[in-house]
């Protein structure tokens, strides 16, 4: 039902020049120094290599590597991987590059005319990018106004506006994380909605074709956003009968349509294949080559994912209650969409759940969910409407309980801000302590979870306290006829043997164990220590002691720790015993049956001598 306002009276429009009017204060008044770089670097690299350098395959590296040194987008070239033909593939899909063109093209004709390089990432690069998300936020706010006219009152819409942007993580992502896809989606998903209503009505192609176009460009820009394409699939069907009775009516009489919906989605598609083929010779190709994360179909992990302390969705985004108070009142009052938008939140929910990484790193709440309240806000205008009948009483104190939850939300976007409150480390005991506060405490930091941050200078914290228990002790006295070779009866620490490594021997000591049996806990620290006795140069003899996990039978959090480092920090003497140790954190686990391998990994060709190889588990008491 198309409900009608009047331009006087237009609250909506007042909302949308109070959001804007935010973005552009906060925006302007704390501008980005570098608003590409991480993640954002990695989507829009596309758009450099291919018009400014001529290079997609990134065959010329060090071009890239000097960008990197330049302009300090991360700490490493995270971004890529070393394809099978040798090319540096992007790990991310184009579609964020495709969005952020017309900026890139604006920045790059800026820099030409000024006195900034014109190399992809100067200034003018960055500025374009800045006032384009504006621009790309405004036309996706828009577009809902006219959605949500569609079944509400303008005063409503106005107050379904300013909820969901000021009451939850869509105001920390058109803000401070503007450049991140899930900005860009939320205005995709508004076209979305729009052109499903258009379509319905109208049955007109050029609808379809935005359907196709909106959808695609969607899912190139992640791909399990293809869930959105439920949304038209299943509008105007109020059960699956009507829902076969509706596709039936399509194939009968708007064949072409479907036909021309499926070939753009194919051509937009095809600019990946295309990219993938070219550059790693298969049709698909994941840049996401970390085997411990990636998706748990079947053990989802949508308990912690809506309820975790750690990125709780409805924990710090609780607004988000009265949208679901609203899927059932939408049920009962427009069952015509209402299986559209249940079953898009339902597959939504489970797809972005099973990711192993579920909190999603860094960020305010689940950064995955904000596309997904433009399609929200419909049952939010639901619960809205239902309020409205209440008594005075009720409406006072539900007023009142939603006026606290976007102050709440603004508050911790600003504890987030100032890193009073964790983005990935948050625990319900620190949760606590540091409720309402306005610095931040160090005394508390003992509560939140491990820090994994640590990079390859991994030490234990001292504010914590932990137990340990030796997991292996390798003391070389193993006598069986295959191990016989390796041991040497001159040299030894202890025993009779010590373990020899030469050109003969280029792995040693392998220990393995599942992550099941070293904790209980969350994490452990793995203390590898080890005897080593060099008798050449130790630049000579460069061996490894390599620790990780393995998922699968395939490394992640892979770490060669090499004695030439050691030398360097304890000056590693010659001719005589020397211990060496080396810390490790164990990484988030995909599976406790993931399993810790601990091995010596010897390059040079020159022996060298070790002995009591022992491996221990530090547990947090």
């Amino acid at each position: 039902m198309k409900i009608k306002t009047s331009i006087s009276n237009s609250f909506s429009l007042l909302a949308i020049l109070i959001i804007v009017s935010t973005i552009l204060f906060v925006r302007l008044s704390n501008p980005p120094k570098n608003n590409l770089k991480y993640d954002v670097f990695g989507y829009y690299l596309y758009l450099p290599a291919t018009f400014i350098y001529h290079d997609p395959g990134l065959k010329d590296k060090d071009t890239f590597d000097q960008l990197i040194e330049k302009y300090h987008p991360s700490p490493t070239f995270y971004q890529v991987n070393r394809g099978p033909k040798g090319y540096w593939m992007m790990k991310y899909s184009m579609g964020m590059a495709v969005l952020y063109s017309p900026a890139f093209f604006a920045g790059h004709l800026a820099a030409l005319i000024t006195e900034y390089p014109a190399d992809g990432f100067s200034k003018p690069y960055q500025r374009a990018l800045m006032y384009y998300n504006f621009l790309f936020t405004l036309i996706g706010l828009i577009v809902l106004r006219k959605v949500l006219l569609r079944f509400f009152p303008d005063n409503v819409a106005a107050a379904v506006m300013l909820l969901v942007y000021f009451g939850t993580n869509y105001f920390a992502n058109s803000t401070y994380n503007a450049e991140m896809p899930h900005n860009y989606l939320f205005t995709l998903y508004a076209l979305i909605l729009w052109y499903t209503i258009k379509w319905h009505e109208s049955f007109q192609l050029k609808y379809m074709i935005g359907l196709g176009l909106f959808v695609g460009l969607s899912t190139l820009a992640r791909p399990t956003e293809l869930v959105a394409v439920i949304i038209p699939v299943f509008w105007n069907t109020s059960s699956f009968s009507e829902f076969k009775s509706k596709f039936g009516n399509i194939w009968i009489n708007y064949k072409s349509q479907l036909a021309a919906f499926i070939l753009v989605l194919f051509l937009i598609g095809s600019i990946q294949v295309l990219y993938w083929f070219i550059y790693s010779g298969s049709l698909i190709y994941s840049g996401y080559r970390n085997p411990g994360e990636g998706f748990d179909f079947l053990w989802p992990y949508t308990l912690k994912f809506l309820f975790s302390f750690r990125k709780g969705w409805l924990i710090y985004t609780p607004l988000m209650f009265f949208s679901l108070w609203g899927l059932y009142l939408l049920w009962k009052r427009n069952n015509r969409i209402f299986l559209s938008i249940f079953i898009f939140f339902i597959v939504n929910i489970y797809i972005v759940s099973s990711w192993s990484n579920w909190w999603y790193a860094q960020s305010m709440g689940q950064r995955a969910m904000v596309q997904s309240y433009a399609v929200m806000s419909i049952p939010l205008g639901y619960a809205i409407l239902k309020i409205a009948r209440f008594s005075i009483l009720k409406r006072a104190l539900i007023y009142c309980l939603i006026i606290f939850v976007v102050a709440l939300n603004i508050f911790q976007t600003w504890q987030i801000r100032y890193e009073i409150i964790s983005r990935d480390r948050m625990t319900f005991a620190y949760y606590l302590k540091s409720f309402g506060n306005m610095e931040k405490d160090p005394e508390i930091e003992k509560y939140l979870l491990i820090n994994r941050a640590g990079g390859g200078g991994e030490t234990m914290p001292a504010y914590r306290t932990y137990s340990n228990k030796i997991l292996n002790l390798n003391d070389f006295e193993n006598t069986e006829e295959k191990f016989i070779a390796l041991l040497s009866d001159s040299i030894k620490k202890s025993g009779r043997y010590s373990l020899k490594m030469n050109h003969k021997v280029k792995y040693a000591a392998k220990f393995s164990m599942p992550f099941k049996e070293i904790t209980d806990n969350y994490y452990a620290w793995i203390r590898t220590s080890v005897w080593v006795y060099p008798v050449h140069d130790i630049a000579e003899t460069p061996v490894r002691i390599v620790v990780s996990f393995q998922h699968d039978g395939k490394d992640y959090k892979l770490r060669p720790y090499r004695i030439e480092d050691a030398d360097i920090k304890n000056r590693l003497i010659p001719h005589q015993w020397n211990k060496i140790s080396y810390d490790y954190l164990t990484p988030e686990v995909r599976s406790k049956d993931d399993r810790l391998v601990v091995f010596l990994w010897n390059l040079g060709e020159k022996e060298i001598y070790f002995d009591d190889l022992m491996i221990e588990a530090f547990e947090e008491e």
